[in-house]
């Protein structure tokens, strides 16, 4: 079984028809606790990763042989967890930072919530050391995410994207913003990290 640590109620059906397109018969657990990108945007990842290692302690008692945790804020803590829980960890942005890197060496990074982009920043590093990076926060976008404006949400992601120049790829930082690639009119490659991100963690399981 797959368990997978959301940080937000939304990935849970997008995760699911994933799986369901993808993946028939692959048993996923979503495991939902927002309170924890909560705390790591006031206080910073590492004040949340006890409480992350005892979430994922859970999932693994309840039977889980593998764990993708969706948020890229706590991607990190999760993965170093891995050891000690004695399964593997995958964050979920991990496959598609080492898809970026072997597309060229200047990448993008548009994320809607500014904690993020640290931690998307020092894994695109960690996967290719000579990459040149630059971030882009998207206006407003994170705003109409907490207000449940999808569309809204998906169109500002957009926005910013559309208007990045001079990259040879583009990263959407964060798992809810997938849907938006598809919004844009770049012609710069737009990767997103649900889709190769369960495929990894599946061979894992």
């Amino acid at each position: 079984m797959l368990a997978l640590l959301h940080t937000s109620p939304v990935h849970v059906p997008v995760f699911d028809a994933l799986r369901d397109r993808d993946l028939p018969g692959l048993r996923l657990r979503h495991s939902v606790h927002e309170e924890l990108l909560a705390g790591a945007r006031a206080a910073g990842p590492a004040a949340v990763a006890d409480d992350v290692r005892r979430v994922l302690a859970r999932a693994v008692a309840d039977g889980a042989t593998a764990v993708l945790c969706t948020c890229s804020t706590l991607g990190g803590v999760a993965e170093a967890a891995s050891a000690a829980l004695g399964v593997p960890v995958l964050r979920v942005d991990r496959p598609m930072a080492a898809a970026a890197v072997a597309t060229g060496p200047r990448i993008t990074v548009v994320a809607a919530l500014e904690s993020t982009l640290e931690p998307t920043v020092a894994l695109l590093r960690e996967e290719g050391p000579d990459v040149r990076i630059r971030s882009v926060l998207a206006e407003g976008a994170w705003t109409l995410f907490e207000e449940g404006d999808r569309t809204g949400y998906l169109d500002a992601v957009a926005r910013a994207v559309d208007g990045v120049t001079d990259a040879d790829v583009i990263v959407l930082a964060q798992a809810s913003m997938a849907d938006a690639a598809g919004r844009t009119h770049t012609s710069v490659p737009v990767l997103s990290s649900p889709r190769p991100g369960l495929l990894a963690a599946a061979r894992l399981v």
